[in-house]
């Protein structure tokens, strides 16, 4: 009887041997599949294009996913900015709306665009970015922000409304990675 179940006990380990080797050199001999497409193709790659249906949707899955901020959207992805907004965080970006977009002066928005004016653009959007996770209403113990360009933005408190570089908050949206402030306005950086 001893010899049978140190048998059977041996022939169970010699199998699960076997099947443990077998699934290190198929994973060896497999490509990886990944979702993010090469560089050389022309396709967006990293991070950003990943998708994910069960993580809390980060700051950019909230811009991509509102009416509001196609605008944003596509200055975000002209200044290839997309992978800087989808990580860990916090992050807390001030959004303007598209409406904030076209208060500009004409052409203004066009012009930021052009691929020669990618490094302006970025810096005008990273300024709308600030390390952190901060609400509305904590927001308002600040009297100014140190901004993800550098440079800072001063915080306004009227009542119970905060302005952000003189854009008002007209809504917060908690993300995973940190916080959305829709603003009415684009923040400009002082140099700009």
């Amino acid at each position: 009887m001893k010899t049978a179940t140190l048998t059977i006990r041996l022939f169970m380990g010699l199998t699960l041997l076997g099947m443990v080797i077998a699934c290190k050199e198929n994973a060896v001999k497999q490509e990886p599949s990944s979702p993010i497409a090469s560089g050389s193709s022309g396709q967006k790659q990293g991070q950003a294009y990943i998708k994910d249906d069960e993580s809390t949707p980060n700051v950019l899955d909230i811009a991509m996913a509102s009416a509001d901020h196609t605008t944003l959207v596509a200055a975000v992805q002209a200044a290839e900015l997309e992978n800087s907004l989808v990580n860990a965080g916090p992050l807390m970006v001030f959004a303007p709306t598209n409406a904030a977009f076209e208060a500009l002066p004409a052409g203004t928005v066009e012009d930021l665009l052009k691929p020669e004016n990618k490094a302006v653009l970025a810096n005008i959007l990273t300024y709308h970015v600030t390390p952190g996770n901060y609400s509305k209403e904590f927001l308002k113990k600040f009297k100014k922000l140190g901004q993800a360009n550098n440079q800072s933005v001063a915080i306004e408190v009227d009542g119970d409304e905060v302005y952000v570089g003189g854009a008002k908050i007209i809504a917060s949206i908690p993300a995973g990675n940190g916080i959305v402030h829709v603003i009415d306005k684009v923040l400009l950086p002082p140099n700009e």
